[in-house]
């Protein structure tokens, strides 16, 4: 049996990973019902759907630059499927293909140093990394992930041996990079800092450098004859390029990036990379081209998403932009233990205790919140058990498994060597299951939990069911629903057109338009000529109700062609479904019928039983009691006085939340449903 295993080769295995690896993440994607990353995954389906409608790259109609090549992937599957639930299915299996692919160049890469059979387990390990859960996301480390190994594999393979003809494949790969997420960027620079570090032969990329300083000119020349900055390059990520940074706030996230990533890896990577570069000079040339070219992109990588994180997310590690570098140590921990796992004493010690106690230096309180979910996976085993063991801080545990690992690195004796990687695999393995299907923090839970926010109707395209073919809808948010009632029904509805704001706008930046409703004649400043809209209960446009998402008290209307809204309510604030101590509610053209108010608490707010009672005006009254936890409906019957019915709702208990919120608090109105008579 292992004559026979032996005898199959190698390119063999290495599909049979590649083909397994799909075949897993296909069916765990399964489980991700809905996009839960935002706005990003809405913007990359966009931006295909976009491509493949033969609009270019644009976002609810304009233009948007943030990647070229995962739309261009992804655009096919919308030219082929019309039901976007079902091209939703068909993106993740493209993912599930597509970066699973990435064992090839980490195969690849590592054949350079090291033989077949561990080569192969350097692709299985680049396969095995938590991150892969991004397969079931709409998002560029899909593409990125096996393009980043590319690069790796092709900067190697000049270091070795720098040809003109290796020089510019190199960075071209590089630039292609950048075309799939800016940060691409990083990885031009590591191709071009990554020669100074062996400082031997540097006339020979006389070429690289050349291409790169002319290219670079000719960019800033074009600039600057367009009258354009050069941030304006970053497209979407201009702001970026404007600078504003703090050096300390840097440095911080600088260190704790670097921890995350010791922790991603499970410390033995990170601690073998460093005895390789104690010796870097003693290594055979293609071990020190590995290292030279490992060192560079990381230090560029881990720069440019420090400065990004200490400025734009300064509540999160950016695990999401780095986890690319890990197949580097990955095959420098698999070269350690080819060349015998050399531990100089003073060194490994070193470099054991340093790295095995530098993940318990972050800030666990201070990052392990909702966010570590779309860009911090490797927290998600620590939340999960932290909230098991209860402790306040998950510190002194992760110090003293960090600890465990170091003396473990440094007793093992050599001959079992092979057990560091394989307990890398193993880790990976365990990794798994709270960051896939973790309740109620892993992606499979998030997932869900978006859709539950942003559709609640049978059918997730339950717009694109009752409208026409190639009929456009029109969405009105006026903050109250969810954002994600605006996303999601984008995001699984192709009708789904422009959208209009009556407040502060939808998180994300997109496009969109501010209106304003005269609530004497119901019209829309500037006017909203749509034929299909869909709206909150707030709303109520003269027309005719074609679809409903109950849940969420959304109506799709037909309309005449404007906009006009025939409901006003007042006394909720903005952008929220708390009220104060009155609301009221506002029909214009009222013909009678029935009101129906979905109402809730709020535990954390309120220790006592709540009293909604609504007044009409004509001696009915109607009231809802329910307790914090709880959720009531309160349904009105409706009594026009010349063509106006107008519901007033008193709240009894009302509180100031305090820790710096000073709104007086009375109770979710969560939707507002008006039934014609």
């Amino acid at each position: 049996m292992g004559d026979s295993l032996r005898r199959v080769p190698a390119w063999a295995w290495l599909v049979g990973i590649v083909v397994a690896s799909s075949l897993f993440r296909w069916w765990h994607g399964r489980g991700m019902v809905a996009p839960f990353i935002m706005v990003d995954e809405l913007i990359y389906s966009d931006l295909a759907r976009s491509l493949a409608s033969g609009d270019g790259l644009e976002v609810r109609g304009e233009p948007y630059l943030v990647s070229l090549v995962y739309p261009l992937l992804l655009a096919p599957v919308y030219a082929l499927f019309d039901s976007l639930p079902d091209a939703y299915a068909a993106v993740k299996v493209v993912n599930a293909i597509v970066m699973s692919t990435a064992a090839i160049p980490a195969y690849l890469l590592a054949r350079r140093v090291l033989p077949a059979g561990l080569s192969l387990l350097a692709a299985l390990l680049a396969v095995a990394v938590p991150s892969m859960a991004y397969t079931g996301t709409v998002m560029t480390e899909n593409a990125f992930y096996p393009a980043f190994l590319l690069v790796g594999w092709a900067l190697v393979r000049m270091l070795e041996r720098p040809t003109p003809g290796a020089q510019i494949l190199t960075l071209a790969l590089a630039l292609g990079a950048a075309l799939i997420r800016v940060q691409g960027i990083a990885l031009v620079l590591g191709v071009l800092t990554a020669p100074l570090l062996l400082r031997r032969a540097l006339p020979r990329y006389a070429p690289l450098y050349g291409i790169a300083v002319g290219g670079g000119v000719l960019v800033v020349l074009a600039q600057l004859a367009r009258g354009s900055d050069l941030s304006s390059l970053l497209g979407a990520y201009a702001v970026v390029g404007e600078g504003g940074y703090d050096l300390g706030q840097v440095l911080r996230f600088l260190l704790w990036h670097a921890a995350e990533l010791d922790l991603y890896l499970g410390v033995f990577p990170l601690v073998a990379f460093a005895l390789l570069l104690v010796r870097a000079r003693a290594l055979d040339p293609p071990l020190q081209a590995v290292l030279a070219a490992a060192g560079s992109l990381s230090v560029w990588v881990l720069l440019v998403v420090s400065t990004f994180a200490s400025q734009f997310a300064s509540n999160r590690i950016q695990e999401r932009n780095m986890f690319f570098l890990a197949p580097l140590f990955l095959v420098a921990l698999l070269a350690w233990v080819d060349r015998g796992a050399p531990r100089p004493r003073v060194a490994a010690t070193v470099a054991a205790f340093v790295l095995g106690a530098l993940p318990a230096l972050i800030p666990y309180e201070r990052f392990i919140e909702t966010g570590v979910k779309s860009d911090t996976l490797m927290l998600l085993p620590l939340w999960e058990l932290q909230d098991r063991i209860g402790l306040d801080r998950i510190d002194d545990v992760v110090l003293a498994v960090g600890l465990l690992a170091a003396v473990a690195f440094l007793i093992v004796p050599q001959r079992y060597a092979l057990a560091f990687p394989v307990a890398g695999l193993v880790y990976f393995a365990l990794a798994f299951p709270p960051i896939q299907l973790g309740r109620p923090n892993g992606l499979e839970q998030a997932s869900i939990g978006a859709l539950f926010q942003g559709i609640r109707a049978e059918h997730r395209d339950w717009i694109d069911r009752a409208v026409p073919d190639g009929a456009e809808v029109a969405i009105v948010w006026t903050g109250r629903p969810d954002r994600f009632t605006v996303n999601l029904n984008e995001f699984f509805s192709r009708s789904v057109g422009p959208v209009y704001v009556t407040d502060l706008g939808v998180p994300g930046s997109l496009p969109e338009t501010r209106v304003e409703v005269d609530e004497r004649t119901g019209r829309f400043r500037p006017p909203v000529r749509a034929r299909y809209v869909v709206v909150d209960g707030s709303i109520a446009p003269d027309g005719r109700v074609l679809a409903r998402d109950e849940g969420w008290g959304l109506a799709l209307w037909e309309t005449s062609g404007e906009l006009i809204s025939t409901t006003s309510v007042t006394g909720l604030y903005p952008n929220d479904t708390w009220s104060g101590r009155e609301v009221r509610w506002r029909r214009l053209r009222c013909r009678g019928g029935e009101l129906r108010v979905a109402l809730s608490s709020d535990p954390t707010t309120f220790r006592r039983e709540q009293l909604v009672t609504a007044y009409t005006g004509v001696d009915t009254v109607v009231t809802a009691r329910f307790g914090p936890a709880e959720q009531a409906t309160l349904a009105v019957q409706l009594a026009p006085r010349r063509g106006v019915c107008e519901v007033r709702f008193r709240i009894e208990r009302t509180v100031v939340p305090g820790g710096g919120d000073s709104r007086v608090l009375g109770a979710h109105f969560n939707a507002f449903d008006y039934r014609e008579p």
